[in-house]
């Protein structure tokens, strides 16, 4: 399951400075953003599909959307994150 990747992920850390962990499959890299900011982490992900059918258009539209404080004493300049 996604949650039991995301423990072994967060156990197998050897950084303890881990501020979180956001399971964002279904996404491309190219549609997340991660922007830090008065002293807050933002993670935005959107999706956005288009499918013609016999009946018409159909569209799919995905977003994730959080906001972690920094810790005190954590500069933004610190922060790192990867995909």
């Amino acid at each position: 399951s996604i949650q039991r990747r995301l423990n072994r992920m967060l156990n197998s850390s050897h950084d303890h400075k881990l501020l979180a962990l956001m399971d964002v499959e279904g996404f491309d890299p190219k549609e997340v953003t991660v922007t830090v900011k008065d002293g807050k982490v933002k993670v935005l992900a959107e999706h956005e599909e288009e499918h013609t059918t016999a009946r018409g258009k159909e569209y799919n539209y995905r977003n994730i959307t959080r906001e972690i404080s920094l810790p005190p004493r954590v500069s933004e300049d610190e922060v790192t994150y990867s995909l």
